[in-house]
């Protein structure tokens, strides 16, 4: 029999993910896929700043900035009437190349480590393998199936099976986790139901969407549009979009069909028609794969866990890609997961810490479909008037109409600091309140706060590092202000609980300001957990931060 710590179904963004946070800490995984390797299409293409603050975290947010689009083009978001006809809106933002620098130019809601990086989910997965085959107590197996599993109470026995018929092997696990996507056996076995809504019927991203992984090497030098990373087509005709995934002639086009339209049969010779009508003219293309997906989904699991068993991923939240919030969504619950099994793991907290997950997670989970719904709505229930495309005055005010919204649209869908960065855990066991309430959640604001249960507010320091770069990867305790507290209570407190937590000074008056106290507690998902001005309650504090009392 195989022994492990932890079993991990899924070797998505999500499984991926959760096994780095854990091999970092030493943690034994097994992480099982029926896929032959990292992901084949494109899938998620927008990867938001608060994940990359997660990949520099783990040290390879430069190298993940590296892939997908070469480092000077455009990630501009642009509306036309066709891929190649009228321009009716653009969202300009930085290109790879500058983000570094474009990123310490800016303050208040996008005061961050990092920008958002164009760069497709095919990728991100590979870095992320790449990275956990360099752990040695991870044994990743893709080809591999998980045939059945069980919860025995002391650990979980499971059955997982190369998909080429290799023999079955017997696998005990202290935990196993689901993040085997939107179709999750470990759910469907556990009998946890889908809760929100699904089936939105709209004019774009609702209902039978026809997806197309394809090289068009003339899709740039016949478009005489200014380059972007993403084109949306809105015309009366028909609504599709297109991302570019190598920014050379790879794209990942997406095409609304008619709720009646028999998408099963629909072949080759179809995509192509379909891809030069978006186009706006004939344009050749070679296809690499193409499917047929449902858009219009809201859909949050009623439950995140059953005794030993996690759900993360696809498997608890289905999205609208709206926004790109479902695979970054996705990350951050391995993020939070990680930290927490292997603190009981390693004795350094009760297994009640691991409750707070489905009480942290599934409320985001809830937020982040309901806006991913919202912005669905705002481009979906938009009507582009008959006369768009004609060469008339009516046609002209039309553009002009169009133009007015949609420059609207792509900034309310776009530019989104408050749903990349705004995401709480108020009300959680282990958070410490301080009373103060943290402002209002909007999506296309983001106000920084040190109230726990937030991101914790960002600065860059006067020697050009952030100020992440100097918390610890597991517990932090800032000391901010030239006049900050003796720290000695917490550092005790800490050697008694067994936490591995690290002291890091700034004497800087504007970041004791920008805390609003002279001390900050940091988890390891970099959250804050705790802020105060004195140190007595040091021991109670963190015996409430993992669940201790």
């Amino acid at each position: 029999m195989l022994q492990t710590d932890v079993l991990i179904a899924g070797g998505g963004p999500c499984g991926l993910m959760l096994a780095n946070e854990l091999g970092r800490r030493n943690i034994r995984c097994l992480l099982v896929d029926p896929k032959p390797g990292t992901a084949f299409n494109p899938q998620a293409n927008a990867t938001q700043a608060r994940t990359m603050e997660h990949f520099r975290r783990l040290g390879f947010a430069q190298e993940i900035r590296s892939m997908g689009l070469p480092p000077d083009h455009p990630t501009d978001i642009a509306y036309l009437t066709r891929f190649a006809g009228t321009e009716l809106a653009r969202l300009r933002l930085p290109t790879a190349a500058a983000a570094p620098q474009a990123i310490k130019a800016m303050s208040g809601s996008w005061s961050a480590a990092e920008l958002p990086h164009r760069v497709s989910q095919k990728f991100v997965e590979v870095k992320l393998r790449e990275q956990v085959q360099r752990l040695p107590s991870v044994d990743v197996r893709y080809g591999c199936l998980l045939k059945s599993f069980a919860d025995t109470g002391p650990h979980v026995e499971a059955v997982v099976q190369a998909v080429d018929d290799g023999e079955p092997v017997a696998v005990q696990a202290t935990y196993l986790v689901g993040a085997d996507g939107a179709r999750s056996f470990v759910r469907k076995q556990l009998g946890i139901a889908w809760g929100g809504d699904t089936g939105f019927k709209r004019k774009f991203m609702g209902g039978k969407m026809l997806a197309v992984y394809l090289k068009a090497p003339d899709f740039y030098a016949r478009n005489a549009n200014d380059r972007a990373w993403m084109y949306v087509v809105v015309n009366p005709q028909l609504r599709a979009f297109i991302m570019s995934v190598d920014g050379v002639s790879e794209f990942a086009f997406h095409i609304q069909m008619a709720d009646d339209a028999a998408t099963e049969a629909l072949t080759e010779a179809d995509a192509r028609r379909l891809f030069s009508l978006a186009y706006g003219q004939d344009i050749e293309i070679e296809i690499l794969s193409m499917a047929t997906w449902l858009a219009g989904h809201a859909l949050v699991a009623e439950s995140f866990q059953r005794g030993r068993i996690f759900l993360g991923g696809d498997a608890v939240h289905l999205f609208t890609p709206t926004g790109g919030l479902g695979y970054n969504t996705a990350v951050e619950d391995a993020v939070n997961l990680g930290w927490k099994l292997a603190a009981v793991l390693k004795r350094q907290a009760p297994a009640a810490l691991l409750d707070s997950y489905e009480l942290e997670r599934r409320p985001l989970a809830v937020r982040n479909t309901g806006y991913a719904r919202q912005f669905a709505d705002s481009i979906g229930l938009f009507d582009a008037a008959p006369e768009l495309e004609d060469a008339s005055p009516e046609g002209a005010l039309a553009r002009s109409a169009a133009s007015d919204y949609l420059n609207g649209h792509v900034r309310r869908e776009f530019n989104i600091p408050g749903v990349t960065f705004g995401g709480r855990y108020d009300g959680s066991p282990i958070i410490v309140a301080d009373g103060t309430s943290a402002p209002p959640d909007a999506p296309n604001t983001y106000v920084p706060s040190a109230c726990p249960g937030g991101r914790p507010p960002h600065a860059w320091l006067t020697d050009g590092r952030s100020l992440y770069d100097t918390f610890h990867f597991e517990w932090t305790l800032l000391v901010l202000g030239e006049d900050a507290p003796d720290t000695r209570a917490f550092e005790q407190a800490a050697l008694t609980l067994g936490l591995d937590l690290r002291v890091v000074p700034h004497a800087a008056a504007e970041l004791a300001a920008l805390y609003e106290a002279p001390l900050a507690l940091i988890r390891p998902d970099q959250i804050v957990a705790w802020r105060g001005h004195e140190t007595s309650q040091a021991a109670a504090v963190l015996a409430q931060a993992t669940a201790q009392r």
